[in-house]
């Protein structure tokens, strides 16, 4: 998974490396020389003022200070050092779909950490560099999350949830992903088809449902999605259901009357949680439909599907920094099974990872 990214971000480490070691082999040259220099000017004038001593000694405070650092196995990394690599990672970041103000994010966020860094003896200069690249991502991939099913244990019964995002994404198989993920945690669930517009629709989510077990809620094509939502609400209470998965239309964010009809289950139902579903190899095109959805009908959370797919990483590292909304699931394959909740310090492992 993001095999792109991890190489990119291997690249960068391997980038600093190099402009660092260049920069402290110019520092020793130079620390040499002014040694020298400092030698035979204090030989030929052994009685120089205090003050122009002084003066000496601030001027010389940077070099001394790498002297110093250089004494105790220690380097300070300069902005100069960091500059290429830095302009080469956001390039590299933004050919992988990266959205460019997260590139601009992370890329300040590690110039922030790096610069004018010590580094310990105990630690090489690719652990430094590791460990800015790992604050830098979790920050920005880590928005928003919260503990999902603690949210769901916490919210009165039955939770309502209702699934948003573009035509073909994976977002039934989705909501199928998610009654097993539930079930598995004891929650029971029934399923919505408020994907009333298009046809065949019912017949898709009716195989899921035979498949898993599950009551399904429908209404006929044409019908109103928000009226099939509530029904499925109302069943849920009726019979003690955990959980109402609610699909919806296809809609393109581009069409204002199928948007219209999201603002309106959101009214109507106000769901709990909405999911926005899309695909991770969609790169920036699924960052701005997050951002149009968002907008429509406020989501609390993406679901990335043919994640095991995405070797970029693009809409992965940009949604939840865009949106300000975490994303909380990937879909890693064609299984039931296959759900994985998105953990950022597990996915920055991976990335990180040299096997």
């Amino acid at each position: 998974m993001f095999d792109g990214l991890k190489e990119k971000l291997g690249r960068f480490q391997e980038d600093v490396e190099a402009e660092a070691a260049d920069g402290d082999a110019d520092g020793d040259a130079e620390t040499e020389a002014e040694a020298g220099t400092e030698t035979a000017d204090t030989n030929a004038d052994a009685t120089a003022d205090a003050a122009d001593e002084e003066t000496a000694a601030d001027e010389d405070l940077g070099l001394a200070k790498k002297a110093a650092l250089a004494a105790t196995g220690r380097t300070v990394m300069t902005e100069a050092e960091l500059e290429d690599p830095l302009k080469q990672l956001e390039l590299e970041l933004l050919q992988g779909d990266v959205e460019m103000s997260v590139a601009d994010e992370i890329t300040d966020r590690i110039r922030e950490q790096l610069v004018g860094d010590t580094r310990k003896q105990v630690e090489s200069g690719e652990q430094v560099v590791e460990r800015a690249i790992a604050d830098a991502l979790r920050e920005v991939i880590g928005v928003g999350q919260f503990d999902f099913e603690k949210r769901v244990a916490e919210t009165e019964t039955p939770v309502v949830m209702v699934f948003t995002g573009v035509n073909g994404v994976g977002k039934t198989t989705s909501i199928a992903k998610l009654s097993r993920w539930l079930e598995e945690r004891g929650y029971s669930s029934v399923l919505a088809n408020g994907d009333t517009y298009r046809a065949g629709a019912n017949e898709q989510i009716e195989e899921h449902a035979e498949a898993l077990d599950r009551k399904i809620i429908t209404h006929e094509q044409g019908g109103d999605p928000a009226a099939v939502i509530y029904d499925a609400v109302e069943y849920a209470e009726a019979n003690d259901v955990d959980v109402v998965l609610g699909d919806t239309a296809g809609r393109l964010h581009t069409a204002d009357d199928l948007m219209a009809q999201l603002e309106k289950i959101d009214r109507v139902v106000d769901p709990d949680l909405t999911l926005f579903v899309d695909e991770a190899v969609a790169g920036q095109d699924a960052t701005n439909r997050a951002v149009e959805f968002d907008d429509a009908a406020e989501i609390d959370g993406a679901v990335l599907t043919k994640a095991d797919a995405d070797s970029q990483g693009g809409a992965a590292i940009s949604i939840a920094h865009v949106t300000g909304r975490p994303i909380l699931f990937l879909g890693t394959g064609q299984g039931y099974d296959d759900l994985e909740r998105f953990d950022p310090d597990v996915i920055v492992d991976r990335l990180l990872d040299e096997e």
